[in-house]
């Protein structure tokens, strides 16, 4: 609240200040500053094409409490309810409905003006991806695209050359069903799925090389790798030991791992046996540094799969439509590797759409 004009005497009163002790000609409205009406109006419109609050909460990615307030911070500036609640959703009022059409053509002329901007940021590509793909594949790969590209600038999770933005990004990564549903417009390509089977290493395979190959898993620890919980394929250590005819004591104790990495590290140095993926650690394997102490048979193909998704605006830029082709080229190479080296075994791979 704010008054223009002459100095005015401050009064002495236990109660708030009443506006009405004022003489009423220089009473003048409170303006909301250009930002909180911008995000004021922002959350009306989203609210209403959402049909919800929480809707347009998940697009701002903040409470819909918070969407409610700005919507109210509004209704209280204009003096007028903007929002109904109908059997369909959220409703604009009368009053609301007058101005709809210019407010909805302002924030798409602003989305339009923001993509366009978003063409001219230069030679940055801005990546997030699951931590275990970013760290055992992409950036063990990603020199070689740099060098290709020496004047392109690249953030992979926060790091990189490429400065740290808030905002949109231009790739995004994950291990999941290649079927969900996509947030916003973006272009999905599935990259490859993992195959799944117990991985040791050469040392702790000389130890158990003379048992009988049902008894191996005896007498070590086994760790247990949560990144594919949710993958209905994969199985989970109690489940494979039934599967595969082993003897195995109390097969569902054991240190958990919610990251491939860790348990990666830990089996290549002797400790145990962990049932994990082998998409990420072609060259781990090559080197010798983890081994396969039983029949490729005896894994299974995941049914979720990782996915790069780019959102569409992103690929009107040529450095990004590089990425993605040189990404699915480096992709392809992984999967066919993994289709050599397992063969038929295992349950079949889904196909890929």
């Amino acid at each position: 609240m704010w008054f223009d004009g002459g100095n005015y005497p401050q009064r002495q009163s236990s109660n708030k200040l009443k506006i009405l002790d004022i003489d009423k000609d220089n009473i003048y409205l409170w303006k909301m500053d250009a930002p909180t009406h911008l995000r004021s109006l922002q959350a009306l419109e989203l609210a209403l094409r959402a049909g919800s609050l929480k809707g347009a909460a998940e697009i701002l990615a903040i409470t819909p409490a918070a969407v409610g307030q700005r919507v109210k911070a509004l209704e209280d500036y204009l003096g007028i309810a903007l929002l109904v609640r109908g059997r369909s959703g959220l409703q604009p009022t009368p009053e609301l409905a007058v101005a709809l059409p210019q407010l909805q053509s302002a924030f798409r002329d602003l989305a339009t003006a923001t993509e366009l901007l978003d063409l001219q940021r230069g030679q940055d590509l801005h990546i997030a991806a699951t931590p275990d793909f970013a760290d055992l594949w992409l950036l063990p790969r990603l020199p070689e695209f740099a060098r290709a590209h020496p004047n392109l600038r690249i953030n992979v999770n926060g790091e990189g050359t490429a400065p740290t933005r808030i905002g949109r990004i231009d790739c995004e990564i994950t291990f999941g069903p290649s079927t969900a549903a996509r947030r916003d417009a973006r272009a999905a390509d599935v990259l490859f799925r993992d195959f799944v089977l117990p991985i040791s290493s050469p040392e702790i395979d000389a130890r158990v090389a003379s048992r009988p190959e049902h008894e191996r898993l005896e007498g070590y620890p086994l760790f247990h790798v949560d990144f594919y919980k949710d993958d209905p394929q994969v199985p989970k250590w109690p489940q494979w030991v039934v599967d595969a005819g082993h003897a195995r004591t109390a097969p569902g104790r054991g240190i958990r791992y919610t990251r491939i990495a860790p348990a990666l590290e830990i089996v290549a140095d002797g400790a145990g046996f962990a049932l994990c993926g082998i998409a990420l650690m072609r060259e781990r394997l090559e080197r010798g540094e983890i081994s396969l102490p039983f029949p490729l048979a005896t894994g299974r193909w995941s049914s979720h799969a990782f996915v790069a998704q780019f959102r569409n605006d992103a690929l009107l830029r040529p450095q990004i439509r590089r990425f993605r082709q040189w990404l699915l080229d480096e992709a392809k190479q992984t999967g066919q590797w993994l289709v050599e080296t397992v063969g038929d075994s295992g349950t079949p791979a889904r196909k890929s759409r």
